[in-house]
C-alpha cells in the first residue's frame, strides 16, 4: 500500500503497492491539472473568438507563441528537478532533496526574469519571423508583451509543481491550477466580454491567473516550510553548484527537446499563416483542441516519469519496467477515446471554439488527420517516460531533435511539396512526426540497457 512521508505530510512512496492502481491514483490529479490548464486556455480562445473574431484569434495565437516557447523552458527544468528529486526521494536522501528544492527555485526564478525581458525587447522581430498577418499584428504585439511580463509566475509555479511531483505529491498542483482557472475566467468575463479589451484583456487575464497559481504554490511552500526548511531569507535562495550541475545536465536536453518541438510548431504555424486567414484560424483552433485532447496522455506520462524515477532510486528495477507497460496501456486507451470523439463529432468539437463556418468545415479535416497523432503520442510518451525517469539525457536530446525538427519539418515539407498536398500535407506531417521517436524509445526499452544505467543519485 502507499505510504505517506510522515514529516510535514508531503509526498507519496510510489515504490510499493499495485502498480496500475498506484499509477492511476497518482496520475489522476496531474491529468485534472492539465485538463483545467487547457480549459482555462480555451476560455481565452472562446472569449476572443466570440467577442473579437478570427483576427483576435490569430493575434492571440501568434502573440502567444512566445509564451509557448518560454513555457517549455520552465517545464523542462521543472521536469529535471522532478526526476532528480524522485530518485533522491526513492533513495531516501532527504537532506539532498531540501538542497535541491532551494537550488531549483533560485535558478528558475532568476532565469525567468532574463527570458521575460528578452521577449519584451525583441517582440517585433519575433512577430515578423512568425509571419503574423498584418491585420492581427497589433493584437499579437499587445498579447506578447503583457504575457511575457508574467514569465516569473510561470517559472515559479512550475518549479514548485516539479518539486512536489518528484516527491509523489500530485494533488496540490491541481489546487493551484484551480485558483488560476477561477481568476482567468473572472478576468476574461470582465475585461473581454464586458469592457471589450480584446487581446489585451485576454493577456491581462492570463497573467493574473499565472500570479494566482504562483501565489497559491508559494503559500503551500510556506505552510509546509518545515518539510523543505523553507525561509524567506536570502540565505535560503542560494545555489548548490553540484546540484545545479545535475539539474542543468538533466534539464538542458529536456528544454532542448521541448524547444525543438516548439520550433517545429512555429514553422508549422508560420507555414499555415501563409495560406491565409481561414487556414491560419483553423490551425490556431486545432492546436488548442489537440493539446486539450492529449492532456490525459501527457498526465499519465508525467506521473510515470516520477514513478519510474522513484523505483529506480529505490533499486526496484523490475517494478520500474512494469510501470512503463502499464503507462503504455493506459495512454492507448486515452488515445482511442480522443480519436473516437474526433471521428464522430469533428464539426461539433470545432464549433465550440469558433463561429466561422469555413473554419469549422476545415477543422473537421484537421481533427481526423490528427487521430494518428493521438496514438503516436500515447506510445512515444509512455516509453519516453522511462528514458526521462532513468535520466538518459543524451537519448532525450536525440528524440527532441527527431520529433521537433527532422520529422515534423521534414515530413511537413515532404507532404506539402513532394506530394503537393499543400496545408493538408502540413498537418499530415505533424500528425506522423512522433512515430520514429516512438520506435526508438521502444527499442531502448526492449534492449534492457536502462536496467543497468547509472542513476543521477550515484554521480
Amino acid at each position: 500500500m502507499e505510504q505517506k512521508v510522515s514529516k510535514g505530510n508531503v509526498g507519496t512512496n510510489l515504490t510499493e503497492g499495485p502498480i496500475l492502481k498506484g499509477l492511476i491514483v497518482f496520475a489522476l490529479p496531474i491529468v485534472l491539472t492539465n485538463l483545467v490548464q487547457q480549459l482555462y486556455s480555451l476560455v481565452d480562445v472562446i472569449a476572443i473568438g466570440q467577442f473579437v473574431g478570427s483576427i483576435g484569434t490569430v493575434g492571440v495565437n501568434t502573440g502567444g507563441e512566445v509564451a509557448d516557447m518560454l513555457s517549455p523552458v520552465a517545464m523542462g527544468f521543472s521536469a529535471a528537478g522532478q526526476i532528480y528529486i524522485a530518485q533522491l526521494f526513492g533513495a531516501k536522501e532527504e537532506q539532498k532533496v531540501k538542497k535541491t528544492v532551494g537550488t531549483l527555485l533560485t535558478f528558475m526564478l532568476g532565469l525567468s526574469v532574463i527570458l521575460g525581458l528578452g521577449a519584451i525587447l525583441l517582440s517585433q522581430q519575433i512577430l515578423q519571423l512568425l509571419n503574423c498577418p498584418e491585420e492581427a499584428l497589433q493584437a499579437a504585439t499587445v498579447y506578447l508583451i503583457i504575457t511575457a511580463a508574467g514569465t516569473p509566475f510561470v517559472f515559479g509555479y512550475n518549479a514548485v509543481c516539479g518539486i512536489l511531483r518528484g516527491m509523489g505529491e500530485s494533488k496540490w498542483p491541481l489546487y493551484f491550477i484551480l485558483v488560476a482557472a477561477g481568476v482567468n475566467i473572472v478576468f476574461d468575463v470582465i475585461l473581454v466580454a464586458v469592457f471589450q479589451m480584446g487581446a489585451a484583456g485576454t493577456a491581462i487575464a492570463t497573467v493574473a491567473s499565472q500570479f494566482g497559481s504562483f501565489a497559491a504554490a508559494f503559500a503551500f511552500m510556506w505552510s509546509k516550510r518545515e518539510r523543505f526548511d523553507f525561509e524567506l531569507k536570502l540565505s535560503y535562495f542560494k545555489i548548490d553548484m553540484d546540484i545545479l550541475k545535475v539539474l542543468i545536465r538533466l534539464g538542458i536536453p529536456q528544454v532542448t527537446r521541448s524547444l525543438l518541438v516548439r520550433v517545429g510548431m512555429l514553422w508549422v504555424n508560420a507555414s499555415a499563416n501563409s495560406y491565409g486567414l481561414v487556414v491560419s484560424a483553423t490551425n490556431s483552433v486545432g492546436n488548442k483542441l489537440q493539446k486539450f485532447l492529449e492532456v490525459f496522455i501527457q498526465g499519465i506520462d508525467t506521473a510515470s516519469a516520477s514513478m519510474v524515477g522513484q523505483n529506480l532510486g529505490a533499486k526496484k528495477v523490475e517494478r520500474a519496467g512494469k510501470t512503463t507497460l502499464c503507462t503504455a496501456a493506459s495512454a492507448v486507451v486515452c488515445a482511442a477515446a480522443s480519436a473516437a470523439l474526433c471521428l464522430l463529432f469533428p464539426h461539433q468539437i470545432f464549433a465550440l471554439l469558433t463561429t466561422d463556418e469555413e473554419v469549422i468545415a476545415l477543422g473537421a479535416t484537421f481533427l481526423r488527420i490528427f487521430c494518428i497523432h493521438f496514438f503516436a503520442s500515447a506510445i512515444t510518451g509512455s516509453f519516453q517516460a522511462m528514458v526521462t525517469g532513468c535520466g538518459f539525457v543524451e537519448l532525450g536530446f536525440v528524440l527532441g531533435t527527431l520529433d521537433g525538427v527532422i520529422c515534423k519539418i521534414g515530413l511537413g515539407l515532404l507532404f506539402m511539396n513532394v506530394f503537393q498536398m499543400g496545408y493538408i500535407g502540413l498537418w499530415w506531417g505533424v500528425a506522423c512526426s512522433r512515430i520514429l521517436p516512438g520506435c526508438i524509445c521502444i527499442g531502448y526499452y526492449i534492449s534492457g540497457k536502462w536496467k543497468t544505467r547509472k542513476l543521477l543519485t550515484e554521480k
